[in-house]
């Protein structure tokens, strides 16, 4: 099978962007799955550390390898939202292709320093794996908020990503562009959607020029996706969407059939329910950009 790192290559060469979907039980990965089966391209999934912790890291990396096994089909494993040596350190020797190493709530000097300290000791582990790094304000969970937090003041500059690439030798970077962890109430309506930072994208991706992964991606305008993908995204994550997705489909499901107790009848409707989300996001990222406008 391919290399994530060749896989992100191609994307970039093809003006697309890889969807990053988080998954914390078989339900979200065979809908996933079957969504990327389905349209026939790559896809990441994500496990947090909470989300590890519910299926077990080993468990994850099994369920994984054996659709790789089974299908042809490019399917990676990321271990998303990592803050600790420790736990970054037990993904990597179970099999993870990437982690995102996320001390972004630390003091500037200190993400800088203990980043650069991962990254030399998980590449010592694995020298194929890929480091993200994170830097800014996106603020943290896939919750469904009231109101907007203001994270204005978090936004990542061109010289901070460049900076930080540098001194860390991370492979990709997470920033702050505009993006935002979960959705609000009015965003789950669809009656309002998050807007991205699009210059500060570009300007972000010429500083760097390391592959670039849009966080809370949940709930965002179509056109800025679009945009982003142009100005030089290659990874988007979604997470938020998929859950309402699956509890809706759950209520749904349990709704027609009250009295089922079999979870082999009740669940098909909610992989359904979650397939479509995940494939509309997919066919979204893969609209490939002229040649002229691919960053």
């Amino acid at each position: 099978m391919q290399t994530l790192e060749k896989v992100l290559q191609q994307a970039r060469q093809r003006g697309v962007a890889i969807g990053h979907f988080n998954v914390s039980d078989l339900v979200l990965l065979k809908a996933v799955f079957a969504a990327a089966q389905e349209l026939s391209v790559p896809v990441i999934v994500g496990a947090s550390e909470g989300e590890r912790a519910f299926m077990g890291v080993h468990q994850i990396v099994a369920l994984v390898s054996s659709l790789r096994d089974e299908f042809d089909v490019p399917i990676f494993l990321n271990a998303d939202h990592t803050h600790s040596l420790a736990h970054a350190e037990e993904v990597a020797r179970a099999g993870f292709d990437s982690i995102v190493f996320d001390l972004s709530a630390l003091p500037w000097e200190e993400n800088v320093r203990q980043t650069r300290e991962a990254v030399a000791a998980l590449k010592a582990i694995n020298p194929s794996i890929l480091i993200e790094g994170e830097i800014g304000d996106i603020g943290t969970g896939s919750e469904i908020h009231e109101s907007v937090p203001d994270l204005s003041k978090g936004l990542t500059s061109p010289e901070q990503a460049k900076q930080f690439v540098e001194e860390t030798g991370v492979d990709i970077l997470a920033p702050a562009v505009g993006n935002m962890h979960g959705m609000i109430s009015s965003m789950v309506r669809g009656e309002v959607k998050k807007r991205l930072d699009i210059e500060r994208i570009a300007a972000i991706k010429k500083a760097t020029q390391v592959p670039l992964t849009l966080h809370g991606g949940s709930g965002t305008d179509d056109d800025d996706f679009r945009k982003a993908i142009v100005a030089g995204i290659n990874i988007i994550h979604i997470n938020t969407e998929l859950r309402v997705a699956w509890r809706r489909g759950l209520e749904a499901s349990l709704a027609k059939k009250p009295d089922e107790v079999v979870p082999y009848k009740i669940l098909p409707p909610v992989i359904e329910a979650v397939k479509e989300v995940a494939s509309s996001r997919m066919v979204l990222f893969n609209s490939a950009a002229p040649v002229g406008q691919r960053a």
